[in-house]
């Protein structure tokens, strides 16, 4: 038997970090499985970080990190990965949306000599219908573009100390947690599980936030969208030929055209092109020039658990 750590990335949950120290803890003990939890507070303005330092010395399993400020949830999971001290490293949400009772079912599979344990959802919960065409939407674009099947993944998973050590190992800053755990490989398999209720408080993702996690994740981890920029170009020439020599017809057989309507319309579609083209290759540029500068994913302002003692 090996020790898990289970990493939770917290902001402003300071209505759950009490009870799901306490499920995720009684699981794990009546499994009989050695543990310790990390809560990732990920620039928390509210009690959660002063609330693990209060756990902490109830329990000396049960661990933080303070950020600085906010940096994302990306950017919380791999602090998490760095400071874990398990054999094996599993990562959950801090609402208990995913069911710690599922922890036990990943740590037999790591036994068996699994390295990478992929949380599935069999169902998503209550979402308003809006949110889950968004999701599929957006997941449906991912598995495209990166050739994995996203539509029910989540960061819900267990890595072994290998697997999170490659994943330590990559230069980048700019990281997808969810889609790195299947490009890494190893001996993977899946565990289905119901998303449940939130436990307490409301969630942090707006639409807005979801849209920017999109184009994040997405460019972070494929340059599909690049390659978009040739397809719109080819596109666009096509177009320009077929009206070109359409145009040509007309002006052989005399036939007399509305060129200010035809060249507005032209305008309007190359110009819409052009524009798409140059925000995608701008965002990636935008990605280039953070990644060149170096800076460190995150920031720690404090630290409790008993490595740092």
């Amino acid at each position: 038997m090996g020790k898990l750590t289970v990493i939770i990335p917290s902001y402003n949950e300071e209505d759950n970090i009490e009870n799901t120290a306490k499920t995720i803890g009684e699981t794990l003990q009546n499994a009989d499985i050695e543990y310790d939890l990390l809560f990732v507070s990920d620039g928390s303005n509210d009690k959660t970080y002063e609330i693990v330092e209060r756990l902490h010395k109830e329990d000396k399993r049960v661990g933080g990190i303070q950020f600085s400020r906010n940096f994302g949830k990306e950017a919380a999971i791999f602090a998490g990965l760095d400071y874990a001290t398990g054999d094996c490293i599993a990562v959950i949400d801090c609402d208990l949306q995913h069911p710690p009772a599922t922890l036990v079912e990943m740590y037999g599979l790591w036994e068996e000599g699994y390295e990478v344990v992929e949380g599935i959802k069999s169902s998503r919960g209550k979402e308003s219908i809006f949110y889950k065409l968004f999701t599929k939407i957006f997941y449906g674009i991912m598995s495209s573009l990166m050739k994995i099947d996203m539509n029910k993944t989540s960061d819900f998973k267990l890595l072994d100390r290998k697997v999170v050590n490659a994943l330590l190992d990559l230069p980048e800053r700019n990281t997808f947690f969810r889609a790195l755990s299947f490009w890494a490989g190893f001996k993977s398999t899946s565990v289905s599980f119901d998303v449940a209720q939130r436990q307490a408080g409301k969630s942090k993702w707006s639409f807005s936030g979801l849209v920017k996690y999109a184009i994040s994740n997405t460019t972070s981890f494929t340059t599909a969208p690049l390659k978009a920029v040739f397809v719109i170009g080819v596109i666009l020439l096509i177009f320009s030929a077929v009206l070109g020599v359409e145009t040509l017809v007309n002006y052989f057989l005399n036939i007399a055209a509305d060129g200010f309507t035809t060249v507005i319309l032209v305008l309007l579609i190359i110009g819409g092109g052009i524009m798409i083209s140059l925000g995608i290759m701008g965002h990636y540029i935008a990605r280039i020039y953070e990644e060149v500068k170096g800076r460190p994913r995150y920031i720690v302002s404090k630290i409790t658990s008993e490595k740092d003692e």
